[in-house]
């Protein structure tokens, strides 16, 4: 349960980076140039929180290599949501990102924890 919640508020912040970083990135590039580096760079910020707080694992050049895994198909939930809230639903690119990021929520901490935690010898 402690996983689960020091999860949570790992994704809160790194859900509050992401969107400062894409409002900031959006003043100078397209929204889906901007949501990709805003995501990207969240992405490394994610993965040293993770390791420190929610699974209280070392981090390591496999684990931050294998790290982006956890996170494709939040990255294909989130950037197929921003497209079709902008472009199909014409909703507008600000809020976009945070509603669209809500459906990937629980396939992204099931991989995290696959990636972050050691795998028992059977």
């Amino acid at each position: 349960m402690r996983q689960i919640l020091t999860f949570a508020a790992v994704g809160v912040v790194n859900t509050a980076t992401y969107y400062c970083l894409y409002l900031l990135f959006l003043t100078g590039l397209p929204y889906l140039a901007a949501h990709i580096l805003a995501f990207t760079l969240a992405m490394v910020g994610s993965f040293f929180l993770n390791a420190r707080f929610t699974y209280r694992t070392p981090p390591t050049w496999r684990k931050f290599l294998l790290f982006p895994l956890t996170n494709v198909t939040n990255f294909v939930i989130t950037t197929a949501g921003v497209y079709l809230i902008v472009d199909v639903l014409h909703a507008g690119n600000r809020f976009a990102p945070l509603v669209a990021s809500a459906a990937a929520i629980p396939v992204t901490f099931v991989v995290s924890r696959w990636v972050m935690l050691p795998k028992p010898i059977a």
